[in-house]
């Protein structure tokens, strides 16, 4: 962790782009997601538990993060911006 970042994610300072973050969060959720499925059949793999433990505080430390500067990744997670409004919509070239 560099030492400007103030939250626990695996982020190196606080210049991570817009584009590094929703990487890392994507990266994060679909091995929250793959680990859950091993996990169906392995429930007492000591090591995928913590693993999996471990991914989601880090997912939630960086789409805390994210949002803090970019506004809401989904509907599910409301705050007083409705930033996704001011931005282009993906057909209009803005992010998906």
């Amino acid at each position: 962790m560099g030492n400007n970042c103030s939250c626990s994610c695996s982020c190196k300072d606080n210049n991570m782009t817009r584009e590094e973050m929703l990487n890392e969060i994507r990266c994060y959720n679909f091995a929250i997601t793959e680990l859950g499925l091993y996990l169906d059949t392995h429930p007492c793999d000591e090591k995928a538990i913590k693993m999996h433990k471990e991914y989601c505080k880090l997912y939630r430390d960086i789409t805390e993060k994210y949002q803090k500067v970019y506004g809401p990744l989904s509907i599910f997670y409301p705050c007083n911006q409705w930033r996704w409004l001011e931005q282009p919509w993906p057909w209009e070239g803005g992010n998906c």
